[in-house]
């Protein structure tokens, strides 16, 4: 019974994430059309992605607790090298959050932000993410905690590319200057 609910919960998360991936991929080839960033609060493509995003993180943690240390990774990896690969991509979206603010961070226009982390690396939050779920596929040591983080990787990997298009629309040139001086993710 607990293998059937782990292994639905692993399919519904792998589904989400194609969803996202197809999502994004539809917003890099059809700009115009995109579904992310979304185009105002509380639209359709707003309320999709975010939700999709949510169900995925608890998909995540679930998957954390219930399939805890069945995989192969060993004790001194996993909580030596885990916790403080897990503990600096959490600080660094947090960081990112806090300097973005909930309103930019949620895909919303408000304001160009070039400083905080953001004058290291144009998505601190996308990268402090993938560090985040690196760290907790390694502490948690669950073959499905880590295909799903990898597949989450490469959503926070492609996100970016939907949004460099609508921030150029935005910002203009300070957008554009900013890209050419800072560095993608590192």
């Amino acid at each position: 019974m607990m293998a059937d609910i782990k292994e639905n919960i692993f399919l519904a998360d792998v589904v989400i994430n194609y969803i996202l991936l197809l999502g994004l991929a539809w917003s890099i080839v059809f700009p115009e059309k995109r579904i992310w960033p979304p185009p105002k609060k509380y639209s359709w493509q707003y309320l999709t992605t975010w939700g999709l995003f949510y169900v995925a993180f608890i998909s995540n943690a679930l998957l954390a607790v219930l399939d805890w240390n069945t995989w192969v990774i060993p004790y001194e990896i996993r909580f030596l090298i885990g916790i403080p690969i897990t503990v600096i991509g959490a600080l660094l979206v947090t960081w990112g959050i806090v300097t973005l603010g909930i309103k930019n961070t949620s895909g919303l226009r408000n304001g160009l932000i070039l400083d905080g982390p953001y004058y290291y690396t144009r998505n601190p939050q996308y990268l402090g993410d993938m560090i985040l779920f690196i760290g907790i596929s390694l502490v948690s040591n669950s073959l499905y905690v880590t295909v799903v983080h990898l597949l989450m990787i490469v959503v926070f990997l492609f996100t970016p590319f939907t949004e460099e298009v609508w921030l150029e629309k935005e910002y203009g040139e300070a957008y554009r200057n900013y890209k050419r001086n800072t560095a993608r993710f590192f």
